[in-house]
């Protein structure tokens, strides 16, 4: 089975506005979710789906975020699940609480968005390092190093191994520009001789392979200094 192209995300919180937002936003960021409205139902899916993080609000129906977070702890299914607390209890005391019932880290709310996204790169990095190494996005772009698949907004995308190496150093380098000749010393190497115009040709196909009628050219060129993939394209 080819493994998952986004790092999928159990959001367990009872306030449905808060979930929506949530969910709106870290798969917007390249995340998958799941959500969950209470300790049992979260205990349920976490053991059916295995997430690769959870997102645990401390004060929950039925049973709450401190014992949600014992009990995956307790699974040898789920013990190894990264899991962020939620919490409006900003208190040193709660925290250590949170900390100590097993949680890797520990947010009170309010929060930001893009605080909670690093957080949670963080968390992931320290924990699975290999969803990191192997899972690349960029908008609607996912990039599997593992299974060496493209998909971008759900349809595969059929990518020679010179495209394949080319959006490979896009995406790992979002928004900087590279010349051609820098492309060429990186992606083809600089034992290689192979005529700067070359990269025109191989970013032409990435082009097409990407690009449906509908979707976004995410690839810009810049006159007289190269190529980048572009966050402002979004």
């Amino acid at each position: 089975m080819t493994a998952p192209l986004k790092p999928l995300v159990l959001v367990v919180e009872d306030e449905v506005d808060l979930v929506t937002l949530l969910k709106y936003n870290l798969e917007k960021e390249g995340f998958r979710t799941l959500a969950a409205g209470d300790g049992e139902e979260a205990l349920l899916l976490a053991a059916e789906q295995t997430p690769h993080m959870v997102l645990l609000d401390w004060m929950l129906p039925l049973m709450s975020g401190l014992e949600v977070c014992r009990q995956l702890r307790r699974s040898s299914k789920t013990r190894d699940i990264p899991i962020i607390m939620l919490t409006a209890r900003g208190e040193e005391a709660d925290k250590v609480r949170g900390l100590n019932s097993g949680a890797d880290d520990y947010i009170a709310k309010p929060f930001s968005t893009t605080e909670l996204v690093a957080r949670m790169r963080a968390v992931l990095r320290r924990a699975t390092p290999n969803i990191a190494e192997e899972l690349l996005t960029f908008g609607d772009v996912a990039m599997d190093l593992a299974a060496h698949r493209v998909r971008r907004n759900g349809r595969d995308v059929h990518l020679g191994p010179t495209e394949f190496r080319l959006l490979r150093h896009f995406m790992q380098h979002p928004g900087r520009v590279f010349s051609r000749e820098q492309l060429l010393d990186i992606v083809w190497g600089h034992d290689v001789y192979v005529e700067p115009r070359t990269v025109d040709v191989h970013i032409r196909r990435l082009r097409k392979a990407l690009n449906d009628e509908e979707d976004m050219d995410l690839i810009r060129t810049v006159r007289s200094a190269g190529y980048a993939l572009d966050a402002k394209s979004l």
